[in-house]
């Protein structure tokens, strides 16, 4: 019984911690409305893109922006980036 409660325990942990690791600019959910498909390869247009910005929670657009003005998170999401910041929307 103590092994089974350890081993939930340990798997608990690793998965909460996982989800600290990962980024706002990582999460599915919150990049998808910005592509055209299901891959997330195709950005979606200049106007498309604003529209799905401002229909963003406040608070998942000021943690994107975050990491979009850091160097080095941002670098796998440079697109999204340089999109972002042609709108004017950057600090």
């Amino acid at each position: 019984m103590n092994l089974k409660a350890i081993c939930l325990g340990a798997f608990a942990i690793s998965k909460l911690g996982g989800v600290a690791f990962a980024g706002a600019l990582d999460e599915p959910s919150n990049m998808q409305p910005f592509f055209t498909d299901s891959g997330m390869k195709a950005m979606k247009s200049s106007v498309d893109f604003e529209t799905a910005w401002k229909a963003m929670p406040k608070a998942t657009q000021d943690a994107m922006m975050k990491e979009c003005n850091d160097a080095a998170m941002s670098k796998p999401h440079a697109q999204f980036c340089a999109q972002l910041f042609a709108l004017g929307h950057h600090s």
